[in-house]
C-alpha cells in the first residue's frame, strides 16, 4: 500500500492500480476460460485472482468471481474430460 498525504495534513492509504487490474484480468480470463483454454486459462484466473486478494485489491468481489470462474473452468475441463472418455474435449 502506498501513502499519501492530502492537502489537510491526514495520511490516507491508497491500493495500487495493478491489483485492481488483476481483479478485472482474473474475471475476464475466468470467464473466456468457460468456452476455451480452460486449462490455461482457469489456473492463471486463480494465480491472479489469489495475488490480486493478497495485495488487497478494492474490487474484492471481481477478484473472488475471477476465482470462482478459474475453478469452474478446471470442473467443466474435468467434467467433459469425463463424458468424453479422453484427455482432450471439443464442442
Amino acid at each position: 500500500m502506498h501513502l499519501t498525504a492530502p492537502a489537510d495534513g491526514r495520511t490516507a492509504v491508497t491500493r495500487p492500480r495493478d491489483a485492481d487490474g488483476m481483479a478485472v484480468a482474473s474475471f475476464i480470463l475466468g470467464l473466456v476460460g468457460l468456452l476455451v483454454l480452460n486449462v490455461f486459462l482457469g489456473p492463471i484466473a486463480i494465480a491472479l485472482a489469489g495475488v490480486a486478494l493478497w495485495r488487497g485489491t478494492g474490487r474484492r468481489g471481481r477478484a473472488l468471481l475471477g476465482l470462482g470462474l478459474g475453478v469452474a473452468d478446471l470442473a467443466v475441463l474435468l467434467i467433459a474430460m469425463q463424458v468424453s472418455h479422453s484427455v482432450s474435449w471439443s464442442l
